[in-house]
């Protein structure tokens, strides 16, 4: 990971500091090497996405999605990932702290096809102006979908379960002791536990995720988050909500399982047909 002081003012020309910028100029300004590689998509994830955002107590974390340059990906030295924070790995994030999370278009398409529920959220965000791949790969969202992710949202939620249980977590994205201390378990986790099972509801039924979640939704989990919910209060309404979504999943009518070949010759296609509009593509070869 590239770590940037959070003191150092991350100004960009004309357009100030980065915390205040757009998705795609925080990535640059927090080094990504354009040289390389082409933003195709961007966008503020984690809690803010959600809308379960809390003033003054959570960072911001930026998505995007590149495709490389045309000798990078085809030649000796793979990028299959960027990340950059303005905090170091020695202490945990506050709220002005900016993490930067950035995916190759081929390696964040495997990890949809697996069902990542954190990439699968890029597919419910919308293109921005100029993002034509990015519009693309949205006409296709459903054969990044299937069935067998209900399996990938049970077991994200069951780990964080067992981090609000106490059971799993360690270092600087791991136990939170200031929230354990005060409400008695991480109700935070809690929050995403919920928060998980709902969307992988919503996603075997309506092919969908909303973003961010639905109000009547987004206040339950706020009530969890702030500590309103005991522990067994969320770990029962955990335990309905595992039970529905298995429901869910047998009787989705999702693909029972991405296809691997019809994904790699969509997004074979998608690089093929930026590389050829690239302005510097005649001098790749």
């Amino acid at each position: 990971m590239q770590w940037l002081p959070a003191t150092k003012p991350f100004a960009v020309p004309g357009r100030g500091d980065v915390r205040s910028i757009e998705p795609n100029e925080r990535i640059v300004a927090l080094g990504f090497p354009e040289d390389r590689a082409d933003i195709i998509h961007a966008f503020v994830g984690g809690s803010a996405l959600h809308g379960v955002k809390l003033k003054g107590r959570d960072d911001t974390d930026v998505y995007g999605i590149y495709i490389e340059k045309p000798w990078l990906a085809l030649g000796l030295e793979p990028m299959e990932h960027f990340v950059a924070s303005t905090s170091p790995q020695t202490r945990r994030n506050v709220a002005s702290d900016v993490d930067v999370m950035c995916y190759s278009l081929r390696k964040w398409a495997a990890l949809a096809a697996k069902g990542n529920p954190t990439l699968l959220h890029s597919l419910f965000t919308p293109a921005a102006k100029g993002e034509t791949e990015w519009s693309a790969i949205l006409d296709r969202r459903e054969i990044f979908l299937a069935r067998t992710h209900s399996k990938k949202y049970l077991g994200y939620a069951d780990a964080q379960l067992k981090r609000m249980c106490g059971q799993r977590g360690r270092g600087k994205h791991g136990q939170r002791p200031e929230i354990i201390g005060k409400f008695g378990y991480d109700t935070k986790a809690a929050m995403h536990t919920l928060r998980l099972l709902y969307e992988g509801i919503e996603l075997m039924e309506d092919h969908w995720v909303t973003l961010p979640r639905a109000a009547k939704e987004r206040e339950l989990l706020l009530e969890v988050r702030r500590g309103e919910w005991s522990e067994e209060r969320v770990i029962r309404h955990a335990q309905r909500l595992i039970k529905t979504l298995q429901e869910a999943a047998e009787a989705s009518s999702l693909q029972e399982k991405v296809g691997l070949v019809a994904v790699s010759k969509f997004v074979g296609r998608v690089y093929l047909q930026h590389w050829a509009s690239a302005k510097d593509f005649p001098g790749f070869w």
